[in-house]
């Protein structure tokens, strides 16, 4: 990320498509496309591991840390691959261009996936591509299918409330779980080759043509997931795999109560005792699907609040170290170069920036934080960047730049980017001047969510965090895609000397 570079932050569930989200067929190769046509670098998206309803679809709400979203396998893309039928995808889910329809899709698709594996099971155990899929995914795949399957047959509840034998994984009861469930574990199995498959052929599309694929990294991981089920002692939970301590944020300008998360943390001290072997293989997993990856609340690898389980709030935390320091001197000489973005908001310290200087790894800034306060003492103003750096001009957890000029920016954050550019921005136009802004930092990586390239107002907003519903839902339409303002990117690009 040493040049002038610029690209397009959008969740792959957001691409047009008639079969109610975005998925890995046509329209993310058209996307890739539209992208390099307009002299954009990178294309960056939101975590990929499968999603549920009950955790408001929300994909830094998993499972699973290593699993595939199987609500992102392309129909048209199962069709080309000669394992269903055009005239089995005609039905597709009807509904509104601009929403993703989560509940329609993932019954829409499990029938299609349902009719694919029944179609092909017979032959899977001499399908030489599938072994080998299994094999090199051996150390999450069985397990995560297994987990899969278990809670399937005990709806509504977590793995703590599984009969003993499974919860604590006892080796019998697992081999038997095996052999009761063969055909249910092989599908799971098989959803994860297909997802993988289309997966590694979109990116190997993407980087052929020029074309770098950003991932997103959550620190954290789900309690009710294959990992925590899998690994509970690297995790602080009691005897009956409940934990006692919780992860999130203390009390800040935004909140007065902070923010509780409710992911188990880790027991880094049993990590450190395996040389940090999951998190090496969770980052090696990563990178194997994505050029460069987004690592959520970085912070968090430096020190990190620990709320008790029993605390409603995050107000009674207190700070705990982490190993950063030893954990990413694993990474690098285990994995080499790091292809690492640090997500360095909020409050940070000097021990996160030492972390994060001691391995050359490139920081946030995001501008809409740029215009408060004093501005020459605001680290995000533009003035202050530093070419080290991956700029943004919002993302999928802050409000559109319409949505902030009208509902967060205040007078004086208006009058502040009023002084700055030297004129009067109004409703119309902020967008286009952030675009431009942006494009003239000297940070070497700029990104624009969608929704601001477009001059979306807050009805286009991905994410409001604390809020249970209406998150993870728009989508761009077909038409959207043709708006002028993508020219407009393009000819920015060019002119402030991003275009590669």
């Amino acid at each position: 990320m040493n040049i002038r570079s610029s690209g397009v932050l959008l969740h792959i569930t957001s691409l047009p498509s008639r079969f109610g989200i975005g998925d890995l067929g046509p329209a993310a190769y058209d996307f890739a496309d539209f992208l390099r046509s307009r002299g954009q670098l990178y294309w960056q998206f939101l975590p990929t591991t499968p999603t549920t309803e009950i955790m408001g679809n929300s994909p830094y709400a998993s499972w699973s840390a290593f699993a595939g979203n199987p609500l992102l396998i392309s129909p048209e893309m199962m069709v080309e691959d000669g394992i269903i039928t055009w005239e089995e995808v005609r039905d597709s889910p009807q509904g509104h261009d601009a929403f993703v329809h989560y509940g329609a899709a993932g019954i829409y698709k499990a029938h299609l996936l349902r009719i694919a594996y029944a179609r092909k099971k017979k032959s899977l155990s001499t399908c030489p591509h599938f072994s080998v899929f299994k094999e090199n995914h051996r150390e999450w795949l069985r397990d995560y299918a297994r987990f899969v399957t278990i809670m399937d047959e005990h709806p509504g509840k977590i793995w703590t409330e599984w009969p003993d034998p499974l919860k604590y994984r006892e080796q019998e009861a697992l081999l038997q779980w095996d052999a009761e469930h063969k055909d249910a574990i092989a599908y799971e199995e098989y959803v994860q080759y297909i997802f993988f498959s289309q997966w590694r052929r979109l990116r190997a599309y993407c980087n052929k043509n020029g074309l770098n694929l950003i991932g997103d990294l959550p620190i954290y991981v789900t309690h009710h997931s294959a990992d925590v089920w899998t690994n509970p002692h690297l995790f602080k939970l009691d005897d009956n795999g409940t934990p006692t301590h919780v992860g999130g944020v203390p009390p800040d300008y935004f909140s007065a109560t902070g923010q509780r998360w409710g992911n188990p943390v880790f027991n880094w001290d049993a990590m450190r005792h395996e040389n940090f072997e999951w998190w090496v293989r969770r980052l090696r997993h990563n990178i194997e699907l994505m050029d460069k990856i987004r690592l959520d609340h970085f912070r968090g690898f430096a020190g990190y609040w620990e709320i008790p389980v029993d605390e409603p709030t995050a107000i009674n935390g207190k700070w705990v170290d982490a190993p950063g320091m030893e954990l990413f001197r694993t990474f690098t000489l285990r994995l080499g170069m790091l292809p690492i973005i640090a997500e360095d908001l909020g409050v940070i310290t000097a021990d996160v920036r030492e972390l994060k200087q001691q391995f050359n790894l490139p920081g946030m800034k995001i501008l809409q934080f740029g215009f408060g306060g004093d501005l020459t003492r605001n680290p995000d103003t533009p003035f202050h960047h530093e070419p080290h750096c991956v700029l943004y001009t919002g993302t999928h957890d802050n409000s559109t730049v319409k949505g902030w000029y009208v509902t967060e920016a205040g007078d004086q954050g208006r009058n502040n980017l009023h002084e700055f550019v030297g004129q009067c921005t109004d409703l119309d136009n902020v967008h286009l001047t952030f675009m431009r802004l942006a494009m003239q930092s000297v940070a070497n990586t700029v990104i624009f969510p969608v929704q601001d390239i477009l001059g979306l107002d807050n009805a286009g907003r991905m994410n409001t965090p604390s809020t249970g519903n209406g998150n993870w839902e728009w989508r761009m339409t077909k038409e959207q895609q043709q708006h002028p303002m993508f020219n407009k990117l393009s000819q920015l690009t060019g002119l402030f000397g991003r275009w590669t």
